[in-house]
């Protein structure tokens, strides 16, 4: 009896060290999925007590799996409630009760006395126009994210059913009322909100022939209808009436025009536009004929002013007689094969390609593009070993067609490392037709080693014929026999025709469209400061489309940029046949957006951003406002505007509706707090040393004139020397014409770009690992491959786990009182990753089949990460949006008792996440078991 006892209670006691056992080996088990990360983290784990993730009674263990870490989260589009994270108290209100916005001596913006930053929003075409009981709503949500600017932009779109002009008239010169009183009635909620306004002119308007101009006009696309107010006096007179017309408005809801009305911060005259960007752009070329002759006639008072009489003239152009060419391509008709040509196929793509019979009896080589690579240079073909010189001109003829309508680029480059471009890159439209192509290039530096480049091939999967190629060196021609400044008959230079001619001629041509250029801007300028008196800041339009002398005139220098804008290899905007390239950003410094815009800033000007999207569906867009907040606030600009936070009046449609519109991008939104902590908060400081770089209006038309620049690129300090690299270090900005200093010769060198202030780093120590790191008082950052490492920041230590993009994250944890995390009493802590709708069908570009998000019903069970092309068609799948809640393991040195609370999608508490003492520190494991991805950290002192 006793042995049986003793036999049962070791029984017993062997089952109860078992289960115990068991129990704890599931104990770490979930822990280490959950809560303690991988071992081979680099560097070591957190010191000291670890929490303990102990599983509910009955529940089973699960490894986290890339599904497991994606979750329903939508952030309403009608909350302005005041919880945890509104920023709304942090903008002074209502707008403009301290007075206009105006430029201190420094060249920054200033209100009373007191330095002002921009964080803005742009909104678009008929979201312009919200119906009243909506406009309060969408203020307020503005301004808890921390938004205080909105720019109205394309709210003269002609797609628009609803747009600010009267559909009745058969013109545009009469406005909307309706529309107009909903513009007022919403700028007034927003000015109540403490949120300022940016008016934009001219975007998308369609000019018509009621309008009062030629019937022509009509022919002529929206965009390049724009260049035509340079040198048509008429469409300036229209421009000029709908200033008028908008700003001396009298809004009822505000009892102040536009013009007097504080909270007009600025007037944009044309959106992305500039006589020398247009006609870089060909849209001189393909006017009608009753427009160049405009433009001729001021061309010829032009030249006649400045040379008096033919002497002088053809002295200076000289005559047509002097054309001399020489032929420096081998080969060209295939005759021999492909001797002296070379076909690459890189990253992924795959083509055949063989010499056939092409037209008249010609040979043509023929390449069929049967995979597309990551970019759309990875199918290409050359000829190098070309010794060219700067400065050279070279006429270039060939024949060429495509099965399918796409296009293809046309340059000299260098045959050798690093590739570097030595011409104009010229895209020209590939048919199914054989078609003749003439075109001219100039060689903007020497090279021994340089190559004839036909590129951008792998953009759609085609077959491609191309036969007769030519390449002769020419050295230009004057003046035409029928040419005459005295008989006002000298021919306009079109893009096509502009470097056959003498380096004079063209020179002067360069001179003549910036001088038109110039006094447009100046002219509407002074036309709504003077005539109609407005107060707000006047912008003319973005360096770039434009140049930095020209632009620095005006009160506000304005820029734009995109990482991996959506690419249509065929029609223009079609929603079904588009790609981006999925990349992050913080892999390639070199290319960012950052070093682009950086290099626009002109000395003693405020500078501005006022479009800037990394655009969905690209699976690393999450980085869009914290890496240009960042770099705009050490770089010491004024204003950043993301575009767009929507572009129609579906507010409320609960998922991702297309590239551009953040409103109901949950990660966009969320990720706007800490952006305007960063930069309008200050929590990054501005670098410590300025470097300049002289650029003068001649060096800009010599740019120009050289070749040197593209439509879309026209002169910055990229193009003086000064490596744009250096904006990751320190501060830099262009001096303008009469402001000329000492140019500074600073270069910096990789893969560690840290700040002068010590507050940013940019480490690409791995090119596909790249990491931006913040660390300052109030704010410290993890933006990009974080996930398995562990950063110490001095006051804190963060872990980061596994991620579905591969390590691939962004977090950021910001004190919500202005105090440093040694006195806070708040704080706010961001951690997400990957977004997306659900049942997005995102796929490889021209691979409908190869489909990188796997769905069951409505369920997402696996990301397959790709960086490449990648689409969605016209498929961005339906409502809710999912979001990626990161694993985050944060110790913090504290002597303060600290909560922490998950945050509902309004920024609500929900659940406490528990919080482990270890001496003077404390420690925290957040992760996606929270569905969430925002925490509030309240801090207890004594």
């Amino acid at each position: 009896m006793i042995s049986k006892l003793i036999s049962t209670i070791l029984v017993i006691a062997v089952l109860i060290l078992l289960a115990f056992s068991t129990f704890f080996l599931l104990v770490m088990w979930r822990r280490d999925e959950r809560g303690k990360f991988q071992e081979e983290s680099s560097g070591e784990s957190v010191e000291g007590l670890e929490p303990t993730l102990t599983p509910e009674a009955g529940e089973e263990p699960t490894a986290l799996t890339n599904n497991s870490k994606m979750f329903h989260f939508y952030l309403p589009w009608d909350d302005g409630e005041n919880t945890a994270v509104s920023l709304s108290n942090m903008l002074d209100k209502p707008t403009g009760r301290l007075g206009h916005v105006y430029i201190g001596d420094d060249g920054h913006f200033y209100v009373n006395g007191s330095r002002i930053k921009f964080l803005g929003v742009n909104i678009c075409g008929g979201a312009a126009f919200p119906e009243k009981k909506d406009a309060e709503k969408i203020a307020s949500r503005l301004a808890k994210f921390g938004v205080n600017l909105v720019r109205f932009h394309h709210m003269d779109a002609d797609w628009e059913p609803f747009n600010i002009f009267d559909r009745s008239f058969k013109d545009t010169r009469h406005l909307n009322e309706k529309a107009l009183d909903r513009l007022d009635y919403f700028i007034a909620k927003l000015k109540e909100n403490g949120i300022y306004i940016d008016l934009n002119l001219l975007v998308s308007r369609r000019f018509r022939s009621g309008d009062g101009l030629p019937a022509e006009v009509e022919a002529v696309e929206w965009k390049d209808q724009q260049a035509l107010g340079f040198f048509i006096e008429e469409i300036e007179n229209l421009e000029k009436e709908y200033a008028r017309q908008l700003l001396t408005h009298r809004n009822p809801y505000t009892g102040m025009t536009y013009c007097e009305d504080p909270a007009i911060a600025f007037i944009e005259i044309v959106n992305e536009q500039g006589l020398i960007h247009s006609w870089l752009g060909g849209v001189i070329d393909k006017l009608p004929k009753v427009f160049q002759e405009r433009l001729r006639i001021k061309w010829n008072s032009y030249l006649l002013s400045k040379y008096g009489s033919d002497e002088e003239f053809f002295k200076a152009w000289g005559k047509a007689e002097s054309v001399n060419q020489t032929e420096v391509l081998k080969n060209g008709c295939f005759e021999q094969g492909l001797r002296y040509w070379v076909v690459e196929v890189h990253n992924g793509a795959k083509a055949s390609y063989e010499v056939v019979e092409g037209p008249n009896g010609m040979k043509a080589l023929k390449i069929e593009v049967l995979e597309l690579g990551s970019a759309n240079w990875h199918v290409q073909f050359n000829q190098p070993g070309l010794k060219v010189k700067e400065g050279e001109i070279y006429l270039i003829s060939f024949k060429a067609r495509a099965e399918r309508e796409t296009r293809v680029s046309v340059s000299f480059a260098q045959a050798h490392s690093p590739w570097k471009t030595l011409s104009q890159r010229i895209e020209i439209v590939l048919t199914p037709e054989w078609k003749d192509y003439d075109l001219a290039l100039q060689i903007s530096e020497s090279d021994d080693n340089a190559r004839f480049d036909i590129s951008g091939l792998s953009t759609v999967k085609t077959t491609y014929q191309f036969s007769c190629f030519s390449a002769k060196l020419s050295e230009g021609y004057g003046a035409l026999s029928n040419e005459s400044v005295e008989k006002m008959t000298v021919q306009i230079l079109t893009l096509s025709d502009f470097w056959k001619r003498s380096s004079t001629a063209r020179r002067d041509w360069v001179e003549f469209l910036y001088g038109l250029e110039e006094r447009f801007f100046t002219e509407i300028y002074r036309y709504i400061k003077e005539e109609l008196k407005a107060r707000a800041l006047v912008i003319g339009t973005i360096v770039g489309c434009s140049t930095p002398n020209i632009m620095s005139k005006l009160d506000v220098v304005d820029t734009h940029s995109y990482w991996a804008h959506p690419i249509f290899p065929m029609n223009p905007w079609d929603p079904a046949n588009w790609y981006i390239v999925n990349e992050p950003m913080v892999n390639n410094p070199q290319q960012s957006t950052i070093v682009g815009l950086a290099v626009k800033k002109v000395a003693g000007k405020p500078h501005i951003v006022s479009e800037y999207n990394h655009p969905a569906p690209n699976m690393y867009d999450a980085e869009t406002a914290l890496i240009v907040a960042t770099y705009a606030a050490l770089q010491d600009w004024d204003g950043i505007f993301l575009f767009a936070y929507g572009s129609l009046n579906n507010w409320n449609s609960k998922k991702i509706r297309g590239h551009f519109d953040i409103d109901q991008h949950p990660v966009k939104m969320v990720t706007l707090i800490p952006a305007h902590l960063i930069f309008l908060r200050g929590d990054v400081s501005p670098a410590k040393n300025l470097v300049t770089a002289n650029l003068r209006v001649q060096d800009e038309i010599s740019l120009i004139a050289g070749g040197k620049v593209y439509a879309w690129g026209l002169p910055d300090a990229g193009h003086t020397g000064l490596d744009p690299l250096v904006s990751l270090v320190h501060r830099i900005a262009i001096v303008r014409e009469g402001c000329e200093a000492n140019s500074s010769k600073v270069r910096t060198q990789g893969p560690i770009y840290r700040s002068d202030n010590g507050e940013v780093t940019w480490d690409i120590s791995d090119p596909k690992k790249g990491l931006i790191t913040v660390n300052t008082s109030k704010t410290i950052a993890v933006i990009g491959f974080g996930g398995g490492r562990r950063f110490n920041f001095g006051h804190a230590i963060i872990e980061i786990g596994n991620t579905v993009l591969d390590g691939w994250c962004i977090v950021t944890l910001s004190t919500l009182d202005n105090k440093s995390f040694s006195f806070s009493s708040r704080a706010l802590l961001v951690a997400t990753g990957y977004t997306t709708n659900t049942r997005m069908m995102l796929r490889k570009y021209g691979e409908d089949k190869e489909m990188l998000l796997k769905w069951s019903g409505k369920n997402l069970t696996d990301v397959i990460v790709y960086n490449g092309p990648v689409t969605c068609g016209s498929n961005w799948g339906s409502a809710p949006t999912l979001v990626e809640g990161i694993p985050v393991k944060i110790k913090m040195k504290t002597d303060a008792d600290i909560e922490v609370w998950s945050l509902d999608n309004v920024g609500n508490r929900t659940r406490k996440v528990p919080v482990f003492h270890n001496g003077d520190s404390v420690i925290f494991v957040v992760g996606p078991e929270f569905e969430t991805i925002w925490y509030e950290i309240v801090f207890r002192r004594d």
